[in-house]
Protein backbone atom coordinates (compact mmCIF):
# COMPACT_ATOMS: atom_id res chain seq x y z
CA UNK A 1 0.00 0.00 0.00
CA UNK A 2 1.41 3.50 -0.86
CA UNK A 3 0.63 6.04 1.77
CA UNK A 4 -0.25 9.54 0.25
CA UNK A 5 2.41 12.12 0.81
CA UNK A 6 -0.02 14.53 1.12
CA UNK A 7 -2.21 13.02 3.94
CA UNK A 8 0.85 12.48 5.67
CA UNK A 9 1.84 16.02 5.32
CA UNK A 10 -1.60 17.00 6.59
CA UNK A 11 -1.16 14.67 9.88
CA UNK A 12 2.22 16.21 10.54
CA UNK A 13 1.23 20.04 10.13
CA UNK A 14 -2.01 19.04 12.20
CA UNK A 15 -0.02 18.26 15.11
CA UNK A 16 2.42 20.53 15.19
CA UNK A 17 -0.30 23.68 15.38
CA UNK A 18 -2.03 22.19 17.96
CA UNK A 19 -2.00 24.67 20.94
CA UNK A 20 -3.94 24.01 24.15
CA UNK A 21 -6.87 26.77 25.28
CA UNK A 22 -6.63 26.11 29.19
CA UNK A 23 -5.64 29.14 30.93
CA UNK A 24 -1.92 29.58 32.17
CA UNK A 25 -1.67 27.59 35.15
CA UNK A 26 0.06 29.04 38.18
CA UNK A 27 -0.08 27.20 41.92
CA UNK A 28 -2.26 30.57 44.30
CA UNK A 29 -0.59 31.99 46.57
CA UNK A 30 -1.12 30.21 50.41
CA UNK A 31 0.86 33.25 52.52
CA UNK A 32 2.94 30.60 54.55
CA UNK A 33 4.10 32.02 57.51
CA UNK A 34 8.42 32.52 58.26
CA UNK A 35 8.22 30.17 60.94
CA UNK A 36 5.72 28.03 63.04
CA UNK A 37 4.68 29.57 66.00
CA UNK A 38 5.39 26.48 68.14
CA UNK A 39 8.61 25.58 66.96
CA UNK A 40 11.57 25.64 69.31
CA UNK A 41 13.78 28.86 69.62
CA UNK A 42 16.88 26.37 68.57
CA UNK A 43 15.26 25.31 65.70
CA UNK A 44 17.56 26.65 62.95
CA UNK A 45 16.59 24.83 59.82
CA UNK A 46 17.42 27.75 58.14
CA UNK A 47 16.45 30.57 55.96
CA UNK A 48 12.96 30.81 53.83
CA UNK A 49 13.23 29.81 50.71
CA UNK A 50 10.46 29.88 48.20
CA UNK A 51 8.23 26.36 48.29
CA UNK A 52 10.27 23.76 45.50
CA UNK A 53 8.12 20.62 43.86
CA UNK A 54 9.61 18.58 46.09
CA UNK A 55 6.98 16.07 46.84
CA UNK A 56 8.64 12.91 44.79
CA UNK A 57 11.98 13.22 47.10
CA UNK A 58 13.39 10.14 49.04
CA UNK A 59 11.73 10.21 52.63
CA UNK A 60 13.29 7.29 53.76
CA UNK A 61 12.40 4.83 57.07
CA UNK A 62 11.65 7.83 59.28
CA UNK A 63 10.19 5.04 62.38
CA UNK A 64 13.94 3.99 62.41
CA UNK A 65 14.57 7.38 64.21
CA UNK A 66 13.28 6.07 67.48
CA UNK A 67 15.45 2.92 67.55
CA UNK A 68 13.06 0.71 68.04
CA UNK A 69 13.86 -2.82 66.36
CA UNK A 70 10.42 -4.38 66.98
CA UNK A 71 8.72 -1.08 65.28
CA UNK A 72 10.84 -1.53 62.27
CA UNK A 73 10.19 -4.90 61.54
CA UNK A 74 6.58 -4.35 61.98
CA UNK A 75 6.72 -1.38 59.62
CA UNK A 76 8.63 -3.34 57.17
CA UNK A 77 5.29 -6.19 57.48
CA UNK A 78 2.70 -3.50 57.09
CA UNK A 79 4.72 -2.05 53.78
CA UNK A 80 4.40 -5.52 52.53
CA UNK A 81 0.79 -6.89 53.18
CA UNK A 82 -1.16 -4.10 54.50
CA UNK A 83 -4.74 -4.37 51.75
CA UNK A 84 -5.43 -0.63 51.56
CA UNK A 85 -2.19 -0.01 50.59
CA UNK A 86 -2.45 -2.49 48.31
CA UNK A 87 -5.63 -0.85 46.65
CA UNK A 88 -3.66 2.27 46.67
CA UNK A 89 -1.20 0.90 44.35
CA UNK A 90 -4.01 -0.58 42.51
CA UNK A 91 -5.46 3.26 42.12
CA UNK A 92 -2.13 4.02 40.52
CA UNK A 93 -2.19 2.02 38.14
CA UNK A 94 -5.41 2.61 36.61
CA UNK A 95 -4.97 6.19 36.68
CA UNK A 96 -1.29 5.60 34.68
CA UNK A 97 -3.72 3.13 32.02
CA UNK A 98 -6.25 5.98 31.81
CA UNK A 99 -3.67 8.01 31.34
CA UNK A 100 -2.34 6.10 28.39
CA UNK A 101 -5.47 5.50 27.47
CA UNK A 102 -6.34 9.66 26.98
CA UNK A 103 -2.54 9.91 25.40
CA UNK A 104 -3.74 7.83 22.53
CA UNK A 105 -5.53 9.93 20.67
CA UNK A 106 -1.93 12.10 19.84
CA UNK A 107 -2.01 9.15 17.61
CA UNK A 108 -3.37 8.08 14.47
CA UNK A 109 -5.93 5.31 14.78
CA UNK A 110 -4.59 2.71 12.40
CA UNK A 111 -6.34 -0.41 10.61
CA UNK A 112 -5.79 -3.12 9.04
CA UNK A 113 -8.38 -5.57 7.56
CA UNK A 114 -8.94 -8.37 4.98
CA UNK A 115 -11.96 -10.71 3.38
CA UNK A 116 -14.55 -10.77 0.94
CA UNK A 117 -17.72 -8.81 0.17
CA UNK A 118 -20.65 -9.97 -1.42
CA UNK A 119 -22.62 -6.97 -2.56
CA UNK A 120 -25.56 -6.66 -5.45
CA UNK A 121 -25.86 -3.21 -6.75
CA UNK A 122 -29.12 -1.16 -7.65
CA UNK A 123 -29.38 -0.27 -11.73
CA UNK A 124 -29.97 3.39 -10.43
CA UNK A 125 -26.55 3.26 -8.20
CA UNK A 126 -24.93 2.87 -11.57
CA UNK A 127 -26.72 4.65 -13.63
CA UNK A 128 -28.92 2.44 -15.29
CA UNK A 129 -32.74 3.35 -16.17
CA UNK A 130 -35.43 2.08 -13.97
CA UNK A 131 -36.50 -1.53 -15.29
CA UNK A 132 -33.83 -2.13 -16.55
CA UNK A 133 -31.77 -5.61 -16.06
CA UNK A 134 -30.04 -5.86 -12.87
CA UNK A 135 -26.60 -6.29 -12.48
CA UNK A 136 -25.44 -9.60 -11.20
CA UNK A 137 -24.37 -9.90 -7.89
CA UNK A 138 -20.38 -10.02 -7.24
CA UNK A 139 -17.83 -10.94 -4.84
CA UNK A 140 -15.02 -8.35 -3.89
CA UNK A 141 -11.63 -9.24 -2.05
CA UNK A 142 -10.23 -5.95 -0.50
CA UNK A 143 -7.13 -5.86 1.53
CA UNK A 144 -7.14 -2.30 3.01
CA UNK A 145 -5.71 -0.18 6.00
CA UNK A 146 -7.50 2.39 7.29
CA UNK A 147 -5.97 5.65 8.95
CA UNK A 148 -7.97 8.36 11.36
CA UNK A 149 -6.64 11.45 12.93
CA UNK A 150 -8.13 14.27 14.94
CA UNK A 151 -5.79 17.44 14.10
CA UNK A 152 -5.33 19.03 17.50
CA UNK A 153 -5.93 22.57 16.04
CA UNK A 154 -7.49 24.12 19.24
CA UNK A 155 -5.72 22.17 22.18
CA UNK A 156 -8.94 19.87 22.99
CA UNK A 157 -6.28 16.42 22.75
CA UNK A 158 -3.39 18.39 24.46
CA UNK A 159 -5.81 19.63 27.53
CA UNK A 160 -7.06 16.52 27.91
CA UNK A 161 -3.51 14.87 27.93
CA UNK A 162 -2.79 17.39 30.28
CA UNK A 163 -5.51 16.77 32.82
CA UNK A 164 -5.21 13.19 32.98
CA UNK A 165 -0.93 13.08 33.58
CA UNK A 166 -2.10 15.33 36.69
CA UNK A 167 -4.86 12.65 37.57
CA UNK A 168 -1.80 10.52 37.64
CA UNK A 169 0.29 12.39 39.74
CA UNK A 170 -2.42 12.96 42.29
CA UNK A 171 -3.14 9.61 42.29
CA UNK A 172 0.55 9.01 43.08
CA UNK A 173 0.15 11.44 45.62
CA UNK A 174 -2.64 9.96 47.70
CA UNK A 175 -0.65 6.33 47.48
CA UNK A 176 2.26 7.80 49.60
CA UNK A 177 -0.45 10.21 51.88
CA UNK A 178 -2.12 6.34 52.32
CA UNK A 179 1.79 5.04 52.92
CA UNK A 180 2.54 7.51 55.32
CA UNK A 181 -0.43 7.30 57.14
CA UNK A 182 -0.07 3.54 57.31
CA UNK A 183 3.08 4.14 58.47
CA UNK A 184 2.05 6.49 61.13
CA UNK A 185 -0.82 4.08 62.66
CA UNK A 186 1.40 1.51 63.00
CA UNK A 187 3.79 3.46 64.77
CA UNK A 188 0.47 4.60 67.16
CA UNK A 189 -0.70 1.61 67.73
CA UNK A 190 2.64 -0.17 68.82
CA UNK A 191 3.51 2.78 70.81
CA UNK A 192 -0.06 2.30 72.70
CA UNK A 193 0.20 -0.81 72.97
CA UNK A 194 3.43 -0.86 75.08
CA UNK A 195 1.66 2.12 76.91
CA UNK A 196 -1.34 -0.68 78.01
CA UNK A 197 1.18 -2.55 79.33
CA UNK A 198 3.12 -0.17 81.07
CA UNK A 199 -0.56 0.29 82.75
CA UNK A 200 -0.91 -3.15 83.49
CA UNK A 201 2.17 -3.16 85.04
CA UNK A 202 1.38 -0.22 87.06
CA UNK A 203 -2.15 -2.19 88.06
CA UNK A 204 -0.55 -5.49 88.47
CA UNK A 205 1.86 -3.37 91.04
CA UNK A 206 -1.33 -2.23 92.51
CA UNK A 207 -2.75 -5.27 93.04
CA UNK A 208 -0.11 -6.93 94.82
CA UNK A 209 0.20 -4.29 97.32
CA UNK A 210 -3.51 -4.13 97.91
CA UNK A 211 -3.75 -8.04 98.24
CA UNK A 212 -0.86 -7.70 100.81
CA UNK A 213 -2.85 -4.79 102.49
CA UNK A 214 -6.20 -6.68 102.76
CA UNK A 215 -4.44 -10.15 104.07
CA UNK A 216 -3.05 -7.35 107.09
CA UNK A 217 -6.25 -6.52 107.70
CA UNK A 218 -8.60 -9.26 107.42
CA UNK A 219 -5.48 -10.62 110.06
CA UNK A 220 -5.90 -7.37 112.13
CA UNK A 221 -9.53 -7.84 112.22
CA UNK A 222 -9.59 -11.56 113.54
CA UNK A 223 -7.46 -10.66 116.23
CA UNK A 224 -10.09 -7.28 117.08
CA UNK A 225 -7.91 -4.80 116.16
CA UNK A 226 -10.12 -3.52 113.64
CA UNK A 227 -13.40 -3.57 112.53
CA UNK A 228 -15.29 -5.50 109.54
CA UNK A 229 -15.74 -2.13 107.64
CA UNK A 230 -12.03 -1.54 106.89
CA UNK A 231 -11.87 -5.20 105.63
CA UNK A 232 -14.42 -4.22 103.59
CA UNK A 233 -12.69 -1.12 102.44
CA UNK A 234 -9.67 -2.89 101.46
CA UNK A 235 -11.46 -5.93 99.67
CA UNK A 236 -13.56 -2.89 98.02
CA UNK A 237 -10.16 -1.15 96.76
CA UNK A 238 -8.70 -4.56 95.67
CA UNK A 239 -11.73 -5.19 93.63
CA UNK A 240 -11.83 -2.18 91.47
CA UNK A 241 -7.92 -2.50 90.72
CA UNK A 242 -8.32 -5.69 89.33
CA UNK A 243 -11.59 -4.34 87.72
CA UNK A 244 -9.60 -1.27 86.12
CA UNK A 245 -6.38 -4.05 85.09
CA UNK A 246 -9.14 -5.62 83.13
CA UNK A 247 -10.35 -2.76 81.51
CA UNK A 248 -6.65 -2.31 80.19
CA UNK A 249 -6.51 -5.90 79.30
CA UNK A 250 -9.47 -5.11 77.04
CA UNK A 251 -8.03 -2.26 75.36
CA UNK A 252 -4.54 -3.58 74.56
CA UNK A 253 -6.78 -6.59 73.06
CA UNK A 254 -8.43 -4.38 71.07
CA UNK A 255 -5.07 -2.63 69.80
CA UNK A 256 -3.48 -5.53 69.02
CA UNK A 257 -6.23 -6.60 66.34
CA UNK A 258 -5.87 -2.73 65.15
CA UNK A 259 -2.14 -3.66 64.99
CA UNK A 260 -2.69 -7.04 63.07
CA UNK A 261 -5.32 -5.61 60.61
CA UNK A 262 -2.57 -2.96 59.80
CA UNK A 263 -0.21 -5.53 59.48
CA UNK A 264 -2.33 -7.51 56.47
CA UNK A 265 -3.17 -10.88 59.19
CA UNK A 266 -5.68 -11.79 60.85
CA UNK A 267 -5.82 -11.16 64.62
CA UNK A 268 -5.47 -14.72 65.21
CA UNK A 269 -2.38 -14.90 63.26
CA UNK A 270 -0.55 -11.79 65.16
CA UNK A 271 0.42 -11.76 68.92
CA UNK A 272 2.44 -9.13 70.86
CA UNK A 273 4.75 -10.23 73.63
CA UNK A 274 4.46 -7.53 76.73
CA UNK A 275 6.70 -4.21 76.74
CA UNK A 276 6.23 -1.57 78.96
CA UNK A 277 6.79 1.80 76.82
CA UNK A 278 9.67 3.32 78.02
CA UNK A 279 10.07 7.68 77.55
CA UNK A 280 10.47 8.24 73.74
CA UNK A 281 12.33 12.39 73.84
CA UNK A 282 13.22 13.35 70.15
CA UNK A 283 13.45 16.38 68.96
CA UNK A 284 12.08 16.81 65.97
CA UNK A 285 13.28 19.70 63.44
CA UNK A 286 10.34 21.46 62.25
CA UNK A 287 11.97 23.23 59.29
CA UNK A 288 10.06 25.89 57.38
CA UNK A 289 6.33 25.96 56.55
CA UNK A 290 7.65 26.46 53.45
CA UNK A 291 9.48 23.01 53.04
CA UNK A 292 5.83 21.78 54.58
CA UNK A 293 4.45 22.75 51.07
CA UNK A 294 7.05 20.28 49.50
CA UNK A 295 6.61 17.47 51.43
CA UNK A 296 3.04 16.92 52.13
CA UNK A 297 1.68 14.53 49.77
CA UNK A 298 -1.91 15.73 50.47
CA UNK A 299 -1.22 18.94 49.37
CA UNK A 300 0.66 17.73 46.50
CA UNK A 301 -2.60 15.57 45.78
CA UNK A 302 -4.68 19.09 45.98
CA UNK A 303 -2.41 20.95 43.77
CA UNK A 304 -2.74 18.14 41.36
CA UNK A 305 -6.19 18.05 41.42
CA UNK A 306 -5.84 21.82 40.72
CA UNK A 307 -3.76 21.25 37.43
CA UNK A 308 -5.93 18.57 36.77
CA UNK A 309 -9.31 20.97 36.89
CA UNK A 310 -7.26 23.99 35.26
CA UNK A 311 -6.26 21.63 32.47
CA UNK A 312 -10.41 20.68 32.00
CA UNK A 313 -10.94 24.27 31.19
CA UNK A 314 -8.82 24.50 28.04
CA UNK A 315 -11.18 21.40 26.89
CA UNK A 316 -14.25 23.07 27.83
CA UNK A 317 -13.08 25.65 25.64
CA UNK A 318 -11.88 23.88 22.25
CA UNK A 319 -15.87 22.62 21.75
CA UNK A 320 -16.48 26.09 20.93
CA UNK A 321 -14.19 25.38 17.74
CA UNK A 322 -14.21 23.14 14.47
CA UNK A 323 -13.12 19.45 15.13
CA UNK A 324 -11.04 18.72 11.90
CA UNK A 325 -11.07 15.00 11.75
CA UNK A 326 -8.70 13.77 8.57
CA UNK A 327 -9.03 10.29 7.07
CA UNK A 328 -7.61 7.61 4.43
CA UNK A 329 -8.17 4.09 3.09
CA UNK A 330 -5.81 2.32 0.86
CA UNK A 331 -5.27 -0.97 0.16
CA UNK A 332 -6.48 -3.33 -2.85
CA UNK A 333 -9.48 -4.55 -4.28
CA UNK A 334 -10.33 -7.33 -6.80
CA UNK A 335 -12.89 -9.79 -8.31
CA UNK A 336 -10.66 -12.91 -7.21
CA UNK A 337 -8.60 -13.52 -4.34
CA UNK A 338 -5.86 -14.34 -7.19
CA UNK A 339 -6.03 -10.65 -8.19
CA UNK A 340 -5.95 -9.08 -5.38
CA UNK A 341 -2.25 -8.08 -4.67
CA UNK A 342 -1.94 -6.84 -7.94
CA UNK A 343 -0.28 -3.44 -8.78
CA UNK A 344 -3.03 -2.49 -11.08
CA UNK A 345 -5.67 -3.70 -8.18
CA UNK A 346 -4.92 -0.63 -5.92
CA UNK A 347 -7.18 1.85 -4.35
CA UNK A 348 -7.25 4.53 -2.20
CA UNK A 349 -9.90 7.13 -0.50
CA UNK A 350 -8.76 10.17 1.04
CA UNK A 351 -11.83 11.99 3.53
CA UNK A 352 -14.14 10.76 5.32
CA UNK A 353 -16.76 7.48 3.99
CA UNK A 354 -19.44 9.61 5.38
CA UNK A 355 -20.12 12.84 6.93
CA UNK A 356 -17.65 15.52 6.53
CA UNK A 357 -13.67 16.07 7.36
CA UNK A 358 -14.46 19.44 9.34
CA UNK A 359 -17.20 20.13 11.86
CA UNK A 360 -18.18 23.58 13.42
CA UNK A 361 -20.69 23.33 16.18
CA UNK A 362 -23.58 26.32 15.96
CA UNK A 363 -26.06 25.33 18.40
CA UNK A 364 -26.49 23.18 21.27
CA UNK A 365 -28.41 25.00 23.47
CA UNK A 366 -26.24 26.27 25.83
CA UNK A 367 -24.16 22.99 26.17
CA UNK A 368 -20.62 24.02 26.08
CA UNK A 369 -21.21 27.02 27.73
CA UNK A 370 -22.28 25.44 30.65
CA UNK A 371 -19.83 22.83 30.42
CA UNK A 372 -17.37 25.74 30.45
CA UNK A 373 -18.96 27.72 33.44
CA UNK A 374 -18.62 23.91 34.96
CA UNK A 375 -15.21 23.42 34.79
CA UNK A 376 -14.54 26.80 36.20
CA UNK A 377 -16.25 26.39 38.82
CA UNK A 378 -14.42 22.98 39.47
CA UNK A 379 -11.48 24.71 38.93
CA UNK A 380 -12.19 27.17 41.88
CA UNK A 381 -13.23 24.34 44.11
CA UNK A 382 -10.11 22.67 43.49
CA UNK A 383 -8.53 26.17 44.91
CA UNK A 384 -10.36 26.39 47.61
CA UNK A 385 -9.58 22.41 48.66
CA UNK A 386 -6.34 23.25 47.64
CA UNK A 387 -5.57 26.18 50.40
CA UNK A 388 -8.03 24.61 52.85
CA UNK A 389 -5.50 21.37 52.61
CA UNK A 390 -2.40 23.80 53.71
CA UNK A 391 -4.23 25.43 56.37
CA UNK A 392 -4.70 22.08 58.03
CA UNK A 393 -1.04 20.75 56.88
CA UNK A 394 0.04 24.38 58.75
CA UNK A 395 -2.82 23.64 61.56
CA UNK A 396 -1.61 19.71 62.45
CA UNK A 397 2.27 20.74 62.55
CA UNK A 398 1.48 23.47 65.13
CA UNK A 399 -0.26 21.24 67.61
CA UNK A 400 2.45 18.37 67.82
CA UNK A 401 4.50 21.31 68.21
CA UNK A 402 2.98 22.47 70.95
CA UNK A 403 1.84 19.29 72.57
CA UNK A 404 5.31 17.94 72.45
CA UNK A 405 7.09 21.37 74.43
CA UNK A 406 4.05 21.27 76.86
CA UNK A 407 4.68 17.61 77.59
CA UNK A 408 8.27 17.88 77.63
CA UNK A 409 7.44 20.19 80.82
CA UNK A 410 4.63 18.42 82.15
CA UNK A 411 6.34 14.67 82.12
CA UNK A 412 8.84 16.29 84.42
CA UNK A 413 6.22 17.62 86.66
CA UNK A 414 4.52 14.37 86.66
CA UNK A 415 7.40 12.60 88.11
CA UNK A 416 7.55 14.48 90.86
CA UNK A 417 3.61 13.74 91.49
CA UNK A 418 4.61 10.22 91.56
CA UNK A 419 7.14 10.52 94.03
CA UNK A 420 5.42 12.79 95.98
CA UNK A 421 2.47 10.41 96.28
CA UNK A 422 4.64 7.34 96.87
CA UNK A 423 6.16 9.70 99.94
CA UNK A 424 3.04 9.89 100.96
CA UNK A 425 1.56 6.76 100.62
CA UNK A 426 4.52 5.38 102.80
CA UNK A 427 4.12 7.68 105.52
CA UNK A 428 0.16 7.01 105.73
CA UNK A 429 0.70 3.39 105.77
CA UNK A 430 3.56 3.57 108.96
CA UNK A 431 1.34 5.96 111.05
CA UNK A 432 -1.71 3.77 110.35
CA UNK A 433 0.38 0.69 111.86
CA UNK A 434 0.88 2.70 114.52
CA UNK A 435 -2.36 3.65 114.86
CA UNK A 436 -1.88 7.29 113.95
CA UNK A 437 -4.26 7.65 111.41
CA UNK A 438 -7.17 5.94 110.20
CA UNK A 439 -7.19 2.92 107.16
CA UNK A 440 -8.72 5.20 105.22
CA UNK A 441 -5.93 7.73 104.92
CA UNK A 442 -4.05 4.47 103.79
CA UNK A 443 -6.23 4.44 100.81
CA UNK A 444 -6.73 7.92 100.02
CA UNK A 445 -2.87 7.54 99.58
CA UNK A 446 -2.82 4.73 97.51
CA UNK A 447 -5.46 6.19 95.56
CA UNK A 448 -3.39 9.21 94.93
CA UNK A 449 -0.29 6.89 93.84
CA UNK A 450 -1.63 4.67 91.60
CA UNK A 451 -3.70 7.51 89.78
CA UNK A 452 -0.33 9.62 89.85
CA UNK A 453 2.03 6.20 88.20
CA UNK A 454 -1.56 6.01 85.85
CA UNK A 455 -0.89 9.36 84.27
CA UNK A 456 2.93 9.34 84.09
CA UNK A 457 2.51 6.16 81.84
CA UNK A 458 -0.47 8.23 79.70
CA UNK A 459 2.00 11.08 79.13
CA UNK A 460 4.95 8.70 77.94
CA UNK A 461 2.14 7.88 75.61
CA UNK A 462 1.06 10.85 74.20
CA UNK A 463 4.74 12.19 74.19
CA UNK A 464 5.51 9.04 71.83
CA UNK A 465 2.19 9.59 69.67
CA UNK A 466 2.69 13.32 69.38
CA UNK A 467 6.33 12.81 68.43
CA UNK A 468 4.62 10.42 65.67
CA UNK A 469 1.99 12.72 65.25
CA UNK A 470 4.64 15.51 63.90
CA UNK A 471 6.54 13.44 61.74
CA UNK A 472 3.23 12.24 59.80
CA UNK A 473 2.16 16.00 59.79
CA UNK A 474 5.57 17.31 58.87
CA UNK A 475 5.16 14.63 55.61
CA UNK A 476 7.67 12.16 56.93
CA UNK A 477 11.27 11.56 57.14
CA UNK A 478 14.14 13.54 56.39
CA UNK A 479 16.83 10.28 55.52
CA UNK A 480 18.17 9.58 52.15
CA UNK A 481 17.27 6.08 51.66
CA UNK A 482 15.20 4.59 49.48
CA UNK A 483 11.81 3.85 50.60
Amino acid sequence: MRVSPTLVAIVLAAGVAGCSLAPKYTVPDVSAPATYKEALKDDTAGSWQPALPAEAASRGQWWEVFGDAELDRLEKEALAGNVDLAAAAARVQEARAAERRTGAARFPDVSAGFGPTRQQNAPESLGVPGGGERPNAQTVWRAQANISYEADLFGRVASSVHASHADTQQTEALFRSVQLVLQADVALNYFRLRELDAELEVYNRAIDLREQGTVFIRHRAEAGEVTDLEVAQSEAELASAQSDAMTAQRLRADTEHALAVLLGKAPADFSFASSPLKPVVLRIPAGLPSALLERRPDVAAAERAMAATNARIGVARAAYFPSVILTGTGGYEAESLANVFKWSSRTFLLGPLVGTAVNLPLFDGGVRKGNLEGAKARYEESVANYRSQVLLAFREVEDNLAALRILETQTTVQGDAVNAASRAFGLSKVQYEDGSVAYLNVLDAERFVLGARLNDVRLRGEQAGATVNLIRALGGGWGDATP
